[in-house]
C-alpha cells in the first residue's frame, strides 16, 4: 500500500513554489512601506489560548480545530489562525512597553483547521496577516485596509470589492445584542441548532449561519447601523472618510458582522468580483477589536488587523490570468566531455556560481547532444564547452544560446566573461 498526502493537504512542487514565493516577497515589500514588522510564532499554542482568542462560540473552536494532549497531559492545539497567536506573543514578551507604539506587526505562516476541502480551501493553509495595536485612531483602520488592497493590486487583481461595516462600541452592541435577542426568540427553533445555541451566548452570529442565511428573519433582522451611538457614528465616518480620501472604493454592508465579543467598530472584506472564482467570493476579512489583549493577560489595548489566505490569492490571480513576471531559466550550463574535463568542471562550476551566476551541469554521464538538450530544457543564456584537449590548452568554448554565436574564452576569464555578458556589458 503506498502512502499519499493527507486529505486536505497539498505538496507545493517546483514550478509553482516560485508563485508562492514571489506573493510572500510582495508581502514584505508592502508592509516594509507599511512599517510593518514579521513575528513568527510557534505552528501549536495551549489549547486555551484559542478557547479565548478566537471564542468558544465560533465554528472554529467548537469544529475544526486539531488538539492533541501532549505527554505531559496538555491540551495542544495548531493554530488555526494568526491573531491570537500574535497577540498571546505581544502580552508575554511586554511589547506595549516598547517606546515607539502602535505595535504594527505581520505574519505568514501554516494554519490548521478541520472543515471539508474545496476548491481554495484545505486543511493546512497558509495565512498573511497583520496586526496593529496600540491605538484608537480611525486613521489606521483606513491604513489597514489600504494595506491589503496595495497588496491584491500589487499582484495584479481588478476585479476587486472593499465591503465595510462598524459594529460600534460596547453600549451600541449591548443595544443591538438584545434587539437581534428579541427579533429571532419568537421563532428560534425554525432555525439550525447552532443558531439556537448562539440566540443567548452570542445572536450576532446567527447573522454569519450558512444554512439559514434564506430564511425570511435575515432579511428582517434589526442593523447594527440603527444602533450606533453618536460616538459610534462619528468613528464610523472618520474610517470611511479617510478610505475616500485614499481613493479607495468601498460599500456599507450593514449584514457584515464579526461574531466575537472583543470585535467592535470598523468591520471589513475584500472580495474578488471576477466571473468563474467562485461562490465563496472573500478573499480578506479583517476587523478592529477590543479586549483580546486583556482575555489573554495584557493591558487593556485596542488592535485591528486582517488575514488572507495565500490559496484564495492565488485563485484569484488564476481567475484573472494574472502571469508572474519571472522566468525559470539558467544562466550557464556547462558541458565537460572527458573524465578530466569532467573533473574539472566541478570547479568550474563552483566559481560560476560563487560570481552569481546561477549555472548547472550533468551528473549522468550523458553524451554531448543530451547535455544540450538539458541546456536547451533549462532554458541556459550560455553554454561553457570543452574537453580533455580544450582543459590542456587552457580554454573553452562560450556558446550564446540565442544568437548560437561561440567565443573562444580561457578558463582564467571565463566567470569574467560570462559575469559581463550577463550585465551587457560586452
Amino acid at each position: 500500500m503506498s502512502i499519499q498526502i493527507p486529505r486536505g493537504t497539498q505538496d507545493i512542487l517546483p514550478g509553482t513554489v516560485e508563485k508562492w514565493q514571489y506573493i510572500e516577497e510582495k508581502a514584505k515589500e508592502i508592509c516594509k512601506l507599511y512599517n510593518y514588522k514579521e513575528i513568527r510564532t510557534p505552528m501549536f499554542e495551549h489549547t486555551e489560548l484559542f478557547l479565548r482568542g478566537v471564542g468558544d462560540t465560533t465554528d472554529i473552536v467548537q469544529k475544526e480545530m486539531y488538539s492533541f494532549e501532549d505527554r505531559g497531559g496538555r491540551s495542544i492545539t495548531l493554530r488555526p489562525e494568526g491573531t491570537a497567536s500574535a497577540v498571546r506573543s505581544f502580552v508575554e514578551n511586554k511589547l506595549y512597553g516598547n517606546p515607539q507604539q502602535p505595535t504594527k506587526l505581520f505574519y505568514i505562516g501554516p494554519m490548521f483547521r478541520y472543515e471539508r476541502p474545496q476548491a481554495g480551501r484545505f486543511r493546512q493553509f497558509v495565512q498573511f496577516g497583520v496586526e496593529a495595536l496600540g491605538s484608537n485612531d480611525p486613521s489606521i483602520d483606513a491604513e489597514v485596509i489600504a494595506l491589503a488592497v496595495d497588496l491584491y493590486k500589487s499582484l495584479g487583481l481588478k476585479n476587486l470589492k472593499v465591503v465595510i461595516n462598524s459594529l460600534g462600541d460596547k453600549e451600541s452592541r449591548d443595544a443591538h445584542r438584545q434587539a437581534l435577542v428579541n427579533h429571532f426568540k419568537p421563532r428560534i427553533t425554525e432555525f439550525c441548532g447552532d443558531c439556537q445555541s448562539r440566540l443567548e451566548k452570542n445572536p450576532l452570529r446567527i447573522l454569519d449561519c450558512k444554512k439559514d442565511r434564506d430564511h425570511e428573519l435575515m432579511g428582517t433582522a434589526p442593523s447594527i447601523l440603527e444602533y450606533l451611538n453618536d460616538e459610534s457614528k462619528q468613528y464610523f465616518d472618520k474610517v470611511v472618510k479617510f478610505l475616500s480620501d485614499l481613493g479607495i472604493q468601498y460599500e456599507i454592508d450593514a449584514n457584515l458582522v464579526r461574531g466575537l465579543d472583543y470585535y467592535y467598530h470598523t468591520a471589513f472584506e475584500i472580495m474578488s468580483t471576477s466571473e468563474g472564482f467562485g461562490s465563496i467570493t472573500t478573499l480578506c476579512g479583517g476587523g478592529r477589536y477590543n479586549g483580546l489583549v486583556q482575555e489573554i493577560g495584557g493591558p487593556e489595548t485596542p488592535g485591528i488587523g486582517f488575514a488572507l489566505s495565500i490559496e484564495r490569492l492565488l485563485s484569484a490571480m488564476e481567475a484573472e490570468n494574472v502571469s508572474f513576471p519571472f522566468e525559470d531559466k539558467i544562466d550557464c550550463y556547462v558541458v565537460a566531455l572527458g573524465e578530466e574535463a569532467k573533473e574539472a568542471s566541478v570547479k568550474v562550476l563552483y566559481d560560476l556560481r560563487k560570481a552569481g551566476i546561477v549555472a548547472e551541469k550533468d551528473y549522468q554521464d550523458k553524451k554531448l547532444k543530451a547535455q544540450f538538450k538539458a541546456a536547451d530544457r533549462l532554458q541556459a543564456s550560455y553554454t561553457v564547452v570543452f574537453g580533455d584537449d580544450e582543459l590542456n590548452k587552457g580554454v573553452v568554448s562560450v556558446k550564446t544560446m540565442e544568437t548560437g554565436e561561440q567565443e573562444e574564452v580561457s578558463f582564467s576569464e571565463l566567470v569574467t566573461y560570462i559575469s559581463e555578458k550577463k550585465s551587457g556589458e560586452r
